[in-house]
């Protein structure tokens, strides 16, 4: 049997995930902060997923769950996706929430790879996926902090790619654009090529399954951002600004 451990895995993307591995035979193992969440998204699937009420942005806490989750069987593919986004786009960044942002969207990732390569390191096998997203290609504005933490976990990804592979770990960035799930669902904002969440879980656990370095999706909004993202800066800044003159300053 194989193991899986998904950080933010009682809700959205994370949960369809929990529970299109259990199908799949594979050990599963989630954490979250809330109990009750978990309680209420898997009532059918509670004796086959081990539940970790845990803070990705503590750093022990993390480490002992996936610790004691892998102590039996191992751990073959970590899935750190949890994360926090804003609820309204600003102009003056809430830097409370940016700097709580930073704890969970980027650090949480460092801290569920250390402690799942404590445990795959020495078996020489295993796979370390990050959500990351569209959103880290390039700074947007009035998310500076989701875009920063964002485009970090992407550059980190491709960094321990290449240090990694030498121990027998392969290392994915998965970057969706938006899907709809609870961290979306709070936007006051258009979401053009939005997708529901079961089906974006399909199409990360395929591109996990191929082992992809990086996998940007829907194609052709991923494609538009890319493109984005080579245009001489003062370019993309001057579309960027235009588009962004009239979003909430909430």
């Amino acid at each position: 049997m194989k193991a899986v451990f998904i950080t933010g895995g009682t809700t959205g993307m994370g949960m369809e995930l929990a529970k299109l591995y259990a199908k799949k035979g594979w050990k599963v193992g989630v954490c979250g902060r809330d109990k009750t969440k978990f309680d209420d998204n898997f009532q059918t699937e509670k004796d086959q997923i081990a539940f970790y009420q845990v803070d990705v942005a503590n750093r022990a806490e993390l480490k002992a769950a996936i610790a004691d989750f892998s102590k039996s069987i191992g751990l073959d593919l970590l899935i750190a996706n949890a994360g926090i986004g804003y609820k309204f786009k600003t102009k003056i960044p809430d830097f409370d929430w940016s700097y709580k942002m930073v704890h969970v969207n980027f650090l949480g990732v460092m801290y569920a790879f250390e402690a799942a390569l404590d445990v795959m390191v020495p078996r020489s096998k295993g796979q370390l996926v990050a959500i990351s997203s569209i959103a880290g290609y390039n700074g947007l504005p009035g998310v500076s902090a989701y875009s920063a933490t964002k485009a970090a976990v992407q550059k980190y990804c491709e960094s321990l790619h290449l240090d990694l592979r030498q121990f027998g770990i392969n290392v994915t960035s998965i970057c969706p654009g938006f899907v709809d799930t609870p961290l979306t669902q709070s936007n006051h904002h258009k979401m053009p090529f939005i997708m529901s969440a079961p089906k974006a879980a399909e199409k990360i656990a395929h591109a996990i399954e191929k082992k992809k370095m990086v996998y940007a999706f829907p194609f052709f909004f991923a494609t538009i951002v890319r493109i984005l993202g080579m245009l001489p800066r003062t370019w993309y800044r001057a579309f960027m600004s235009f588009k962004a003159v009239n979003y909430s300053k909430e």
